[in-house]
């Protein structure tokens, strides 16, 4: 069986909204991260996937095995939402226990596995504390233990790293990097650097379609000779926003150096052609496919 998850024209409604639109996609084995603003409907995605949802139309396979078998799915996946929650009275070991007995594992089977999975996502120490003890950090390992109980051969997590601090989010990508490994491990978020540090293969979503889908170089191929860096007088900046798209600004005085996104070099003081990255690919992306990109006010990239 491939671990492979196949998605072919699935369109999703809530009434008369159409959720997701035709959607297509080839998810193999390793890291795929799904990147998209707030409200693209990413998470109705990974909801579908996870048979929390249904579609409409379409078909989608998870390792060869139809989307419609609902419990042969639930067996092979594991599901980290992005609203995460366990019993706060629970300790740490007792979540873990409670859980893996509703889905049916052996008492032998579930304290090699938690005692496992704890020492994988550095929760050893604390599988006495209870869990409203825990910070957010420890909270969202926790709930990577969770998914990961019955080892599952796809693992959905949905904004996982939103509100993490600078070191919990590195510790955290660094751990979806290592299961990955061996199974498929979709990461769904607003947050470009995330995918940046995780991803070799991904997918921009907006308002439930699919706009672009490749690999991260090819992303940054995209937007090669379109960015620019120029240093303007203060003054100025309120005009360079209305004219281009701004992805990122530092004022020093009296002048403002800006990076921004333009077809041809900008008729600007200083203005010099730069290397992109992916925050800068991104919002070009976006800009390509007609999304309102005005004035650099997409705060998912800053």
């Amino acid at each position: 069986m491939k671990n492979e998850i196949q998605i072919k024209a699935v369109n999703k409604f809530y009434g008369r909204k159409q959720a997701l639109k035709d959607i297509n996609l080839t998810i193999e084995q390793g890291m795929f991260g799904l990147l998209g603003r707030n409200g693209a409907s990413k998470t109705t995605l990974m909801k579908t996937l996870a048979t929390l949802h249904g579609k409409q139309s379409g078909e989608i396979t998870v390792c060869g095995i139809p989307i419609e078998n609902s419990r042969e799915i639930r067996a092979i996946t594991g599901y980290l939402p992005q609203d995460f929650s366990m019993y706060p009275s629970m300790t740490v070991y007792e979540s873990l226990d409670y859980l893996g007995m509703l889905s049916g594992m052996g008492k032998a089977d579930r304290k090699e596995q938690i005692q496992s999975f704890l020492k994988k996502v550095n929760l050893s120490a604390q599988k006495g504390s209870r869990v409203k003890s825990l910070s957010g950090g420890m909270k969202r390992r926790l709930g990577i233990a969770q998914a990961l109980l019955h080892n599952p051969r796809v693992l959905i997590v949905d904004e996982p790293t939103a509100g993490l601090d600078p070191e919990e989010r590195i510790r955290f990508r660094n751990l979806l990097c290592e299961v990955a490994e061996e199974r498929i491990v979709i990461l769904s978020t607003h947050i470009v650097g995330d995918i940046e540090a995780t991803c070799e293969n991904i997918a921009i979503m907006n308002e439930g379609e699919i706009l672009w889908k490749g690999t991260v170089s090819e992303l940054l191929q995209n937007a090669e000779e379109k960015v620019f860096s120029a240093e303007v007088p203060r003054t100025m900046l309120s005009r360079v926003k209305e004219n281009y798209i701004v992805t990122g600004m530092l004022q020093q005085g009296e002048k403002a150096a800006v990076r921004l996104l333009a077809e041809q070099a900008p008729d600007l003081p200083g203005v010099a052609g730069q290397t992109p990255n992916c925050e800068d690919a991104y919002m070009y992306c976006l800009y390509q496919n007609g999304c309102d990109v005005s004035g650099g006010e997409e705060s998912c990239c800053f």
